[in-house]
């Protein structure tokens, strides 16, 4: 099978000749500087650092409703509105037509064949960008003080997404599309289900429905505990989630057995990978009966982290492939 048929497999819960090995984030700059010094070449990109290593490789479109002349927040998760009620004032900055990031994909697509690599395909979702525009603590309050700009926003951020979805969808069919979310922390949703139902909701409604026309799969990335979560999202078509941290306390064979077809990718404890062979065969071995249940595409539950050396990411694959294959 190629990489895309068997990612597509998986997610269909179809027969398999191994499950799908992907690093599906992209490794962290420290990471990637670590194993240069330990002797990964220097010359090769994230995506060629995955086909390097034998995995299937998984190359991301990332549209941004942010444009070029968007104010950028003084320090991390600060405003990017001095004043929420003058949002017409950076609205002219958002929702660019991200033409650069459309002919990379072109690109890759006329150097490597469709089917040797997964297309991972990322949009903002209704609750992480109004978070980026009103800043973390600011937005949390917007809810309740600024209600009416909260939907203008995830409004325009609905029209856009439908927009990139099907400039995509006339290229190619992404395998799948992520909502870029982190709705959760380590103790469930950041938000009620009524205020999911009021601001986030429509919006999914809107734009699901054409990830579904062009043929991908709609699945939430949230961080944290998604387990109250999930009823949310399978209500307006959304199909799975990622990552699963275990460091948050989900329990994937829980999630399996509460909803059956939930596709799911992730959920490999990344804090075990710098423990040596037997916690990293363990952790695998946890995944098993996970991995035999169908809709499971096993991997590190977020980004491989600058703690594991070289050494120990390749027995972590070794072991990868010999798990891929037992959990068909």
């Amino acid at each position: 099978m190629t990489a895309a048929q068997r990612f597509r497999a998986t997610m269909r819960g179809e027969p398999v000749d191994r499950l799908p090995m992907v690093e599906w984030a992209p490794y962290w700059d420290q990471t990637l500087e670590r194993w240069r010094a330990e002797g990964l070449p220097e010359s090769l990109t994230r995506y060629e650092v995955q086909e390097y290593f034998g995995l299937d490789p998984v190359y991301c479109v990332r549209t941004s409703p942010l444009g070029p002349g968007c104010p950028a927040p003084p320090k991390h998760g600060a405003p990017r509105m001095p004043d929420p009620s003058r949002y017409d004032e950076i609205e002219p900055t958002l929702f660019p037509d991200n033409a650069g990031l459309i002919e990379g994909l072109q690109e890759h697509l006329r150097t490597r064949e469709r089917e040797s690599f997964v297309l991972w395909m990322v949009i903002d979702g209704f609750f992480w960008f109004p978070r980026r525009l009103f800043g973390i603590q600011q937005h949390f309050y917007a809810f309740f003080d600024h209600p009416d700009v909260m939907h203008r926003m995830n409004a325009g951020l609905a029209q856009h997404s439908i927009e990139m979805l099907r400039r995509v969808g006339e290229i190619t069919t992404p395998d799948f599309v992520t909502f870029a979310e982190d709705m959760s922390y380590n103790h469930g949703p950041m938000l009620s289900e009524g205020m999911f139902e009021a601001f986030i909701e429509p919006y999914y409604r809107e734009v699901v429905p054409v990830i579904d026309e062009i043929g991908s799969t709609p699945i939430c990335d949230s961080d944290g505990d998604v387990t109250e979560m999930i009823p949310w999202l399978e209500r307006v078509g959304v199909q799975g989630v990622l990552p699963l941290e275990r460091q948050a306390g989900v329990d994937g064979m829980a999630l399996r057995r509460a909803h059956p077809e939930l596709v799911m990718i992730g959920h490999y404890d990344k804090m075990v990978m710098n423990r040596g062979e037997d916690a990293i065969h363990a952790e695998f071995e946890r995944l098993l009966p996970l991995m035999r249940s169908r809709k499971f595409v096993p991997s590190v539950d977020h980004q491989t982290p600058p703690g594991v050396s070289l050494e120990e990411y390749r027995v972590y694959l070794r072991l990868f492939e010999e798990y891929a294959r037992a959990g068909v």
